[in-house]
Parts: structure tokens; sequence; C-alpha cells
């Protein structure tokens, strides 16, 4: 199954709509959201715009009461850390690169993939066996438009330039 990662959109819908183009183009099933959607009308516009299950964390600048979370059927709201398994692939997810250590009270399986945003920097880092990695961001702000794609199949790890697609 491929799963797109993203991060630190800030409102920028127009990245948005191409990163989700390519993400129904190419039949991604699921998406880790590491935080900094900003505003409610961007979280709307995420959630009606791709069908599958959105796996979410909260970022530092969510303009946004929490709660609002619940009024959308396909986000799964994780607050400030989160674990999931998606097709057999254990993934932990956070904002801020700080919260990765509380990603992994959250089970007792290691995470083959943890992945963080907050720094809008794409970076790969190999922990043991444990991939901790940034999508970058989609906002495009101090560092180029980026996101990533896992296939759970594989466990290939992709980083995608918007730029490029």
């Amino acid at each position: 199954m491929l799963i797109a990662v993203i991060s630190d959109i800030h409102d920028n819908i127009p990245n948005l709509a191409k990163c989700l183009d390519w993400c129904r183009h190419n039949k991604v099933k699921k998406i880790i959201f590491c935080g900094d959607t900003t505003t409610e009308e961007t979280l709307s516009y995420l959630a009606r715009e791709f069908s599958g299950e959105i796996f979410m964390v909260s970022g530092n600048g969510e303009l946004f009461e929490p709660d609002r979370l619940n009024s959308y059927r396909n986000i799964s709201y994780h607050g400030r850390a989160g674990y999931q398994e998606l097709d057999g692939c254990p993934i932990g997810f956070c904002h801020e690169p700080v919260n990765i250590k509380k990603v992994l009270t959250l089970s007792s399986q290691t995470p083959d993939f943890i992945f963080y945003g907050h720094t809008h920097q794409p970076w790969l880092d190999k922990r043991g066996p444990m991939i901790v990695a940034n999508p970058g961001n989609l906002s495009g702000t101090f560092h180029q438009a980026t996101f990533a794609a896992l296939d759970t199949e594989s466990g290939k790890l992709e980083l995608k330039i918007l730029a490029e697609l």
C-alpha cells in the first residue's frame, strides 16, 4: 500500500492540491499528517479532497480547536504524538522532533518508521532498525515544497519534490 506523509501545509492550498492530485493519480490510500495545517479551512479542504484515511497530529501553528477534528469522518486525531500500524507496518509520527521520545512510549513495538515535521527540512536518519524521517513541508517556506511516499510492501521511502511533479 502506498502512503503519503505530509507536514507543514501552513494554508498553502495550491501546494496541497498538487500533492493530493499526485496521491489520487498514484492510488494513495492513507495519509500520515505531521501537523501545521494552520486554519480549519485548510483542514476541511484536506478532509474533503482526500477520500482515504488521514492520521494526524497537531502542530505548533494550528489556529483551530482540536475538538473540531471530531467532525471529520476520515481524520484520526492523535494529539501531539501518534502510532499506527498500517498494512503491517508500525509507524510513529509527531510534529516537533522533541516528541519522538513520546512516540516511542505509545507501543511496546518499535516502529519501523517515525515521521516528524516542524523544521520544514527533509531529513532521514537510520537509528538501529528504525528510520526517522521528516517529509519536509508543503508550504514551500524555508525549503522547497516536498512530501514523502512510503510503500508499505517494499519498505521503500521516497521524497517527492512538488516542483518536479
